[in-house]
């Protein structure tokens, strides 16, 4: 059996079920989903809540920003970078309001050699985000 090694960053934000922020197996490295939380915080970029919890407002621009930033960190505690990314599913809320503040975003990020993309609405996420990203990049 290939080795398989769990991943945890000291940089992105605590996972809110069981599970690693990422899994190396060979050369691949599979990270799970990553949202624009901050580390150490219930704190959301971008999001204002009400006092149930709810959704007021939010900025997807500054949540895609973040989602980003996180998982930056995360391939870097692993051992493998940002231009090492190979595929992408993103999962969108709100697919008609913000897929085109997050597609000029995603260009700016992923100007040279952008990976593969698959871009999805659901209903909602684990959390009151708007976007979560599901990546695969090599390694080392």
């Amino acid at each position: 059996m290939e080795n398989q090694n769990s991943i945890e960053s000291s940089k992105a934000p605590e996972p809110v079920g069981l599970y690693p922020h990422a899994r190396r197996v060979g050369n691949l490295l599979f990270l799970s989903g990553v949202g624009p939380r901050e580390r150490g915080t219930k704190k959301i970029p971008g999001v204002e809540l009400d006092e149930n919890g709810k959704i007021t407002s939010y900025d997807i621009a500054a949540q895609c920003h973040s989602v980003f930033r996180n998982i930056k960190y995360i391939l870097e505690d692993s051992g493998s970078s940002w231009n090492k990314i190979v595929d992408v599913q993103v999962f969108l809320t709100n697919m008609k309001d913000d897929f085109p503040t997050y597609n000029k975003l995603w260009a700016e990020y992923f100007k040279e050699n952008p990976p593969c993309r698959t871009t999805i609405e659901i209903n909602c996420l684990p959390t009151p985000i708007a976007i979560e990203l599901k990546v695969i990049a090599t390694i080392d």
